[in-house]
């Protein structure tokens, strides 16, 4: 595969979206089509997962444990001011190119769209994720990594691109807005109310006004199979496209991605974010904070 075949070219913005072929060649340090400009970072994101890093992880990469990004009780973002301090601990500055990869893809969605919402500029994941690359026969490596070299300033006024992210009292507006439009990324069983599709989530149903966004398979809140092939690789943006405008989901509305708690929606984000759509953001308290609000209405559908 030549370097150019490795961006999608169904993708308004498909150099974000990284083959294993692409992420190879900037690894070993090769001239390449779409390299980055200035400095780089791979990370690998997980959570609680940072033995399985130790053991094998794409030579090179550092590691970034979305607990540090969340905060109970609802597993929101955390606070600017702290995702401010954990970026530039890391060296990253607006500038900085951040390639982005997981053992679950959705969690590094989160970390890619927590990066966007902050204001980096060129945020890129890599399309299956670690099982491409291991599916790739691509070399690992075991062992931590060398120390970051810190950053002192970000570059540009943080978080750059606040509209990336709204809350309940926003989203609740957006439900009044005749452009507006909350689609939930949740299953099929999540949304009609038939699981919560959480251990730690009590209530079942969804959002009175929401549209279903889709996702995956029954209770399963790590599927996002309506969204990817069989090998985790995004679908086509048709295919896409096709199955949110058959809710009313449309490029030209506001639209706000929401699930249980933001993997699901960050990943739906990113990939709209790649159709080149440009009034979106994750409605980050999901299910979980809607729900827990006593005066809160849900919805169960049939």
């Amino acid at each position: 595969m030549t370097q150019d075949a490795a961006f999608r070219n169904d993708l308004i913005r498909g150099k974000q979206l990284a083959s294993p072929e692409w992420l190879q060649a900037l690894v070993q340090g090769r001239a390449l089509a779409g390299e980055p400009t200035g400095r780089w970072l791979l990370l690998e994101v997980g959570c609680d997962a940072l033995d399985a890093f130790l053991e094998s992880h794409i030579p090179g990469a550092q590691y970034l444990d979305t607990n540090c990004l969340e905060v109970e009780p609802f597993w929101n973002v955390v606070a600017d001011q702290d995702l401010l301090r954990i970026l530039l601990s890391f060296g990253i500055c607006h500038d900085t190119t951040v390639v982005l990869y997981g053992r679950s893809t959705t969690a590094a969605a989160r970390a890619a769209h927590v990066m966007l919402y902050a204001g980096v500029q060129d945020v890129r994941l890599l399309d299956g994720g670690f099982s491409a690359w291991l599916h790739a026969a691509w070399p690992t490596e075991a062992g931590d990594c060398a120390e970051p070299l810190p950053a002192t300033h970000f570059g540009v006024p943080f978080p750059a691109c606040p509209h990336y992210m709204v809350g309940t009292r926003q989203a609740e507006q957006l439900l009044q807005r005749p452009d507006g439009v909350l689609a939930s990324i949740r299953t099929w069983e999540e949304f009609t109310g038939k699981t919560s599709g959480y251990c730690y989530v009590k209530a079942k149903g969804d959002i009175p006004g929401a549209r279903w966004g889709r996702a995956g398979d029954g209770d399963d809140m790590n599927s996002m199979r309506d969204f990817q092939q069989p090998d985790g690789t995004m679908k086509t943006a048709q295919e896409i496209s096709q199955f949110w405008a058959e809710e009313g989901i449309h490029p030209d509305k506001e639209v706000a991605f929401y699930c249980g708690t933001g993997w699901r929606a960050s990943l739906a984000f990113y990939y709209a974010w790649l159709m080149g759509w440009e009034r979106i953001s994750v409605y980050d308290g999901g299910w979980f904070e809607w729900s827990s609000e006593p005066c809160q209405t849900v919805a169960g559908r049939n």
